[in-house]
């Protein structure tokens, strides 16, 4: 009995403690990192940061002088591991600078991101360049796309919404200065209508015209209707919206010329080739362009609806060409988006330059989307599971690429956002006819303050 209940005693609690940390490592993964592996990865580190370095071959000769003084000392003279800078803990990891020896170059650390991984005990390793000779190595300790948590300094400025989580725990900001137009490609339930839903709720409290074009009847955008300058919901609409987007464009397009007549003794910060060079108080208000199933303006039934077809290919291949300096910029979602939908559908996914796949239901999808910008990408791509819808594959035409994955956002929170940035929607006298309208919210009746009491005789 005695026995038993000493091992009861010491038993138990350990029990305890062990479940209660293996409930926390799967369920609250962020409060494990910080309680355990923070500090458990950071002693491994310190105790073998020099042995690791030499197993993976990132050490070298130390000079002459270096060898000749450690001679004097202690006379073993053994290889120097890159210098190791501050060790700066985060929520999600570690991140520490390295100060890389004469002969060594940042490829040859990624190139062993792998080995550092398993010898430290992190999920993953990421090496960046800070500077010639000096990268960072970034240690994630857990999978943070498992359950997406957005940075809490993860703010966009103008014109950029921070819309995704990388899996290195930095923010996937989608900046429409740097990427003017971009695509966004996957199937049914795999996280693209989230993804297209956090663009709008991020634009819509910025001074921009957001535009949409939904063929599904708007059933996409039209929640997000009392922030919108103009919805078109049918192919025959988005005909008659689109040449309005290029007369907009052509009208910018006079107004940069009229600021290039330049007279002698310009100052060059005023000469401009785009609409971020005019004074403010005659810049136009920046368009954003949503089209959701882009592939439904090209599916045709009759010679008439591929003369229609055509003018608008036409127009969103010019909008794609020229709307970035008029401040216009495109969106374009589908399912997919390759040559086998008609004339001008390559010409037109050439010029978006910002490429996001989710989960396609086959191998030719990811390529239409990555192959021409990142061909080894597209394995990952097809590697997305049905089980994690809004993980996707995020490229651009450097050819760098890395999986994101956008939070879960409710439509109700979404629509929210838009119904209260409604005052921000600009006057743009050209779009004015496609506004679309707004139900009004009927008023519930408020209950009475004090409760009526019947007359009694």
């Amino acid at each position: 009995m005695t026995d038993l209940m000493t091992l009861l005693e010491v038993g138990g609690p350990v029990a305890a403690i062990g479940g209660g940390a293996a409930y926390t490592r799967a369920k609250h993964p962020g409060a494990y990192w910080s309680a355990v592996g923070l500090p458990t990865s950071t002693a491994r580190l310190f105790s073998s940061y020099g042995s690791v370095m030499e197993a993976c071959g990132l050490t070298v000769t130390p000079s002459r002088l270096r060898a000749l003084a450690v001679k004097a000392t202690r006379g073993e003279v053994r290889p120097v591991p890159p210098r190791r800078g501050i060790i700066r803990p985060t929520t999600t990891g570690l991140r520490l600078r390295l100060r890389l020896a004469p002969g060594q170059e940042p490829a040859d650390v990624a190139a062993s991101a792998e080995r550092l991984r398993h010898a430290w005990g992190v999920h993953a390793v990421y090496v960046t360049t800070v500077k010639p000779g000096v990268i960072e190595l970034r240690l994630v300790g857990y999978d943070v796309l498992r359950k997406v948590r957005m940075p809490r300094k993860a703010v966009g400025g103008f014109l950029q919404v921070p819309v995704a989580l990388r899996e290195d725990a930095t923010p996937f900001i989608r900046d429409y200065r740097v990427v003017p137009h971009g695509l966004s490609l996957g199937a049914t339930l795999s996280g693209k209508s989230m993804y297209l839903r956090h663009l709008v709720a991020g634009l819509a409290p910025q001074p921009v015209a957001l535009v949409g074009i939904d063929c599904k009847r708007g059933v996409e955008l039209a929640p997000f209707a009392p922030r919108l300058s103009a919805l078109a919901t049918d192919p025959e609409q988005a005909a008659e919206l689109l040449p309005v987007l290029i007369k907009e464009m052509e009208d910018r397009y006079d107004l940069i010329k009229a600021r290039q007549r330049i007279a002698p003794g310009t100052p060059n910060e005023e000469i401009t080739s785009d609409i971020w060079g005019l004074p403010e108080q005659q810049r136009p208000v920046p368009v954003v362009l949503f089209v959701d199933e882009v592939a439904e303006l090209f599916l045709v039934a009759s010679r008439k609806e591929e003369e229609r077809r055509d003018e608008m290919v036409t127009q969103l291949i010019r909008l794609a060409q020229l709307g970035r300096a008029a401040g216009i910029y495109l969106e374009v979602c589908g399912q997919r988006f390759g040559a086998e939908l008609g004339k001008g559908a390559t010409m037109l996914r050439a010029q978006l330059t910002g490429r996001v796949c989710h989960r396609v239901n086959d191998e030719a999808s990811a390529k239409m989307a990555l192959g021409d910008i990142a061909p080894e990408a597209v394995s990952a791509a097809c590697a997305i599971p049905a089980e994690q819808p809004g993980l996707a594959v995020a490229g651009d035409s450097s050819g760098g690429w890395s999986r994101i994955r956008t939070p879960y956002l409710s439509l109700t929170d979404a629509a929210e956002t838009c119904r209260a940035s409604a005052h921000l929607v600009p006057d743009l006298p050209a779009l004015k006819s496609f506004r679309p309208s707004v139900p009004v919210q009927p008023v519930e009746p408020s209950a009475p303050v004090v409760q009526p009491r019947p007359i009694t005789s």
